[in-house]
Parts: C-alpha cells; structure tokens; sequence
C-alpha cells in the first residue's frame, strides 16, 4: 500500500534543527518546504493500488530522493548513503536526524513501477505543470531544436564476441540447444573470444565460417520449439547477429565479416538498442541521442525523448513539438534542415530559423543548384544558359542534349554525358531555407537565441551524465525524463519559484 508522510514532526526532525544550515536559494531548500505539494501522494496512487499490507516509502520522500539522485548524478546506492548521512538530503527529504532512509532496491522498485504505468514521467511531468502554473514561458513561442550523444553502459561487441554471446545465452536459455556437440567453441565455460591467429585473415575467416554455421545449427534445432518470451527473445537476437555482420564468402558454405558498417547496426547483445551514433564524419561514438526542446529565454525543456542513436535528429525533433502552438518560431541546426523536417514543421505553421545544409559537390567557382530555375508545377528545370528540359517521374532533369557546344560546360559540369540535376521531393522548401539564410536579420536571430540550448545540454551531461545508466530505451528515457524535470526545477528556483496562497509563481 500506499505510504504517506507524516505531518507531526518528529523530536529530532532535520528541518527544525538544521534546516539553517542548507542553502537558502537551493533546490533541496525548496523541496524542504514545498515537496509535498509538488509530488502529492495522489499523483502517484496508482503505482499502489492495494489498500493492504505494508505502507511504501512516502512518495514526496521517494521523489524527492529522485531529483537530488538526479541533479548529483548518483548510483542507487550513494543516493541512499546520501540520505542517511547527509543533513542537506534529510532536510530536503523532511526526515528526522535519526531515520535510516531505506534500501537501494526500493528506487529500482519505484522505478520499474513507474516505468510499467501509463504516465512514466511524472517526475518530470509535475515540474512542467508548476511551468505552466506560474506562466513563465505563457506567450514565449520561440523553441530551439538540439540533440546530443549519450554513451551506452556496455561494452561495443564486434561481430566475434556478438556471435559468442548471443550462442552463449541461447544454450543457456534452450535446453535442446544445450545439448547440441560443438567444437568451435566452449560456450557454456568460456564467455570471451575463441583462440585464433587474428593477425591472418583467412584464419579470421575460418573462425567467422565455424561461428556462423554453430549459429545457424542451433536456429535450426529451435526453429520448431514451443519457446517462452525469454527464450524467443534470445533466439531473435541470435538470428539478427548472424546476419548483421557476415556474407557469405568466395566459396560455398563459408562466411567472412562484412568490410563496411551497415545501417542500423546492433553494438552489443547485452544493449541490443544501443547504436553507432554519427554526429559528423569524423566523430562517431556508440549509444543514445537525447532529444531536447527548449524555450531560450528561461532555458527550460518542453519536451525530450531518447533514442537509439542512428535516428535522426529530424524524425524525432518534429515529435517535441506535439501538442504546442501552431506559430511557433523553431530554432535548429543543420541537422534539422532536411526538406522532410522543414515541410512537416511548416504545415503545422511553424515559422522556421533552421540553418539550411550546405550544397555540396559542384566545380569550384562554377554553377550549383541555386543557379538553375525550376518550375515545380510544369515540372521543369532550365539551367543557367537558358535551356530547359523537362524533370522525370524519378526527379531527374537531364541536360545531355544541351550540354553539346555549350559555352558555359566547363562552369557547369565535367561529366562526359553533360548536366544531370535531381530534383528531391522537397527542394523548394531547401531553395527557399538557402535564400533565407542570406538574410542577415535571420542569421543574427538564429545566433540570438539558439545558443541557450548548448548551455541547457551543458547542465544535462554534467556529473557523469555523458553515459545512460541503464540498458535499452526505455530505462534510459524515464533517467532522462527524471533528470532533465530536475534540471528544470532547479531552473525555477533559480528564477525565484515560490508558492503563495496554493499558487505557483515566479519572482
């Protein structure tokens, strides 16, 4: 059952004999005296539903444990010993100088009971209500757009290791597969690489082939077993690793690594949503991305999401502006200058401060895209010495005929054939960002306010915030959810949030 506070204080209560001693102006000083009516016990009810047994933590105990946990950056454990030893905590927490706190599992239990509910992000959820309640950002419709890389808990797995493990957890999880005679490999005893000269190729390759064909035997034993959730699980996976990363090699029956990342590539069988994240050419790690909004002026987040970190900032930023206003101005870098993310944020009547990406190929000095006048609705494309062609079902306009004498050929193009032009489904909104950007008022706007949100993903990847705690998505995006509603509320408390008569407000 449920667990409620009680409202006598105790002998030895934290507050009334140490509360001068934490920060005034801080987070756990505002929790001291507000946690109660910012995380009732009706807003987390649900989580008990049971009137028997055994009364939980208090919720504005437990939540309040969150946040601090959160903004420090703390394992299960330190939280706790935090809780137990530190008078900041015992005050924020309205505890006595004597309690004990509780054990370590009892956040994992909260966290899993929250996770398996309908409203997960309460936490962050409750702090953005006291955002709306006191209308610090009511008539701000300016929102700026940002991603950044948040490294997985676990270990990258090349494709030697991922079959290894992957068998290794079948056999463990299948008895038929079990009992299967391998020689490749001892995988019941021996969790780490088999032996191999792996500075000989066609000894890499051999060991590839035998892995492979110990992978595709023990898929082959299981394919008609009645399997429980675990065990499927277990065997899908194996069925992806063995065809993620190998082809089949020059002669029939053999295997060998694929000489290329393909997309969407799985890491690690201990994290299978974790992924190779590029965030340029030259930088990739493997993880998350963690999605933000963000209003610049208060430099509070609107929205977040996590996501395994081959998707793009586009597809997920768009979703962060669910349910705002229809005439938002939207803040973002290049990454969120594709046509496909421009056309969805304009036809929910967003004004748009997107640096548009640059054109790139072209001769140097020479024509690009922008040089050629292309008529949309005729389907029409006509280059810069005025000759124009017609733009195929494919979105090619090809100017091979025209190219032939041309005087402007070499300005224009040094492929034998003459000029071929693709026309993407959405130029126009990409010719449009490009002429826009010229604009100096814009640039000078964009350098205004979209700045805010590093300093926003700054505070988020402080105190070992660089790296998720936990395994899979959703782990990860309730971690983020709750320590970016920290981030928030010690934003407010920092812009003077204060309660006055049942009311929130700001000073």
């Amino acid at each position: 059952m449920q667990g409620t506070s009680d409202p006598n204080a105790e002998l030895l209560d934290a507050a009334a004999l140490c509360g001068h001693l934490v920060p005034a102006g801080s987070v756990a000083a505002f929790l001291a005296e507000h946690r109660k009516a910012l995380f009732p016990p009706e807003l987390f009810a649900d989580l008990f539903p049971s009137g028997r047994g055994r009364p939980s933590v208090p919720a504005d105990v437990i939540a309040t444990v969150m946040v601090l946990q959160a903004l420090e950056g703390l394992s299960d454990r330190d939280a706790v010993r935090e809780l137990r030893t530190s008078i900041v905590w015992k005050v924020a927490a309205g505890l006595s100088l004597t309690d004990e706190g509780f054990h370590p599992t009892v956040l994992t239990l909260w966290r899993n009971k929250l996770r398996a509910s309908e409203t997960p992000e309460r936490i962050f959820d409750a702090v953005r209500a006291v955002v709306d309640a006191t209308g610090v950002i009511k008539g701000k419709n300016r929102r700026v757009l940002d991603s950044t890389v948040l490294d997985d808990a676990v270990t990258t797995q090349d494709a030697v290791m991922q079959l290894v493990s992957a068998i290794r957890r079948v056999r463990r999880l299948v008895p038929e597969a079990k009992a299967l005679e391998m020689g490749t490999h001892d995988y019941d005893n021996d969790p780490g690489k088999p032996a191999c000269a792996w500075d000989d190729p066609e000894a890499i390759d051999a060991l590839i082939t035998a892995l492979v064909r110990d992978a595709l035997t023990v898929l082959d034993t299981v394919r008609d077993l009645d399997l429980d959730e675990a065990q499927s699980e277990a065997v899908g996976l194996l069925a992806l690793v063995a065809g993620q990363d190998v082809e089949p090699g020059d002669e029939e029956g053999t295997w060998r690594i694929i000489a290329r990342t393909m997309p969407g590539r799985m890491v690690s069988v201990v994290d299978p949503e974790s992924r190779h994240v590029h965030k340029s050419r030259s930088s990739y790690r493997d993880g998350y991305k963690a999605h933000v909004a963000i209003e610049p002026d208060t430099g509070l987040v609107t929205d977040c999401a996590l996501t395994p970190g081959d998707v793009a900032d586009g597809e997920a930023g768009v979703a962060l502006l669910d349910g705002e206003e229809d005439d938002l101005e939207v803040y973002a870098d290049s990454a969120y200058g594709s046509g496909e993310t421009r056309a969805q944020l304009r036809r929910r009547g967003h004004d748009l401060v997107i640096k548009p990406i640059p054109l790139r190929g072209g001769m140097p000095g020479g024509f690009d895209r922008d040089d050629f006048v292309v008529d949309h609705h005729n389907r029409t494309a006509t280059c810069p010495a005025g000759h124009t062609v017609a733009i195929s079902a494919k979105g090619y306009a090809r100017f091979d005929l025209h190219c032939r004498g041309c005087p402007l050929r070499q300005r224009c193009t040094t492929a034998a054939k003459g000029k071929h032009l693709r026309i993407t489904e959405h130029d126009d909104e990409l010719v449009y960002a490009r002429q826009a950007w010229r604009d100096p008022f814009v640039v000078d706007h964009y350098r205004q306010h979209r700045p805010m949100v590093e300093r926003t993903i700054a505070w988020l990847v402080t105190r070992g915030h660089r790296r998720v705690r936990y395994r899979g998505v959703e782990r990860n995006q309730l971690g983020l959810a709750t320590r970016l509603g920290a981030l928030n509320l010690r934003r407010l408390v920092n812009l003077g949030l204060h309660r006055e008569a049942g009311v929130w407000a700001t000073a």
